[in-house]
């Protein structure tokens, strides 16, 4: 990786916006030990080439694709199709990643096919006629939502404002989503083990149990904003709200015990 050359100058390169810092920081690659590199297991190498390129990579600018999109009306039929072409690289210079069928993603289509389809969606004009050369017609079925694994589950609670509608909430708890960095995985043990989720030792998937399955519909017809990540996003508003001084501890203390007829 020492040999490979970036246009990016890292050296005064500040990547972290100090007044946004809640949690720990992640691995962060330093260099030092580098000349034990050359003694270290293939996987273990590998894995440490994935560390460093992913931290490279946030020093660089965005990539920009320019996007194509077709609408072609058929005898009363509108058809769609769309396709993006990578304009400048960006951080993807240090990612590199596997060059992929920008039309549709479809199979079987090789890279020459690529970029003359993409050749011929660019010369399209509005308005313009086209030949059509065939039609095919394929049936398939919908597939069920797949089950969350471990790895998931731990991305969809970190996102998990973008389940909300109202756009404040989510603005809220944009970018901290339900626990923290530090306390996701740790939620997701202790669910297992208190026996409300299964975790299936090789796959990951994860499964509630009978018990678990219980104290949601409970949950559910007793207090279902609990279930609702607008709960902590408007927690995490009133929260805010204090340490900004906006309200007193007590009014916002008080509310909550409202809301829940919690008497202490």
């Amino acid at each position: 990786m020492i040999e490979e050359k970036y246009s990016t100058n890292l050296v005064k390169t500040k990547y972290v916006n100090d007044s946004k810092i809640t949690d720990h920081y992640a691995i962060i690659p330093t260099g030092q030990g580098y000349e034990n590199f050359d003694a270290l297991p293939n996987l273990q190498k590998d894995i440490y080439k994935v560390i460093v390129k992913r931290f490279l990579s946030i020093f660089y600018p965005p990539a920009e694709f320019n996007k194509i999109s077709v609408t072609i009306n058929i005898e009363n039929e509108t058809f769609n199709t769309s396709g993006k072409v990578c304009v400048k690289l960006g951080y993807l210079e240090v990612l590199k990643p596997k060059k992929e069928d920008n039309i549709s993603k479809e199979k079987g289509l090789t890279e020459k096919e690529t970029e003359n389809n993409i050749d011929i969606l660019n010369t399209l004009k509005k308005g313009e006629k086209i030949n059509i050369v065939n039609f095919e017609t394929k049936d398939a079925e919908t597939s069920p939502p797949t089950r969350y694994n471990s790895g998931s589950i731990i991305l969809a609670m970190e996102n998990a404002g973008k389940l909300i509608e109202d756009e404040e909430l989510r603005e809220q708890i944009k970018g901290a989503g339900i626990g923290t960095s530090a306390t996701r995985a740790e939620i997701m043990k202790k669910l297992e083990k208190i026996k409300y989720i299964e975790i299936n030792s090789k796959t990951q998937i994860i499964t509630p149990t009978v018990y678990g399955e219980i104290i949601y519909e409970v949950v559910l017809n007793v207090m279902p904003d609990m279930l609702n990540p607008k709960l902590t996003a408007s927690w995490e508003k009133g929260l805010d709200m204090v340490a900004k001084k906006e309200i007193e501890p007590n009014e916002f203390m008080r509310k909550v015990r409202k809301l829940y007829k919690i008497k202490i």
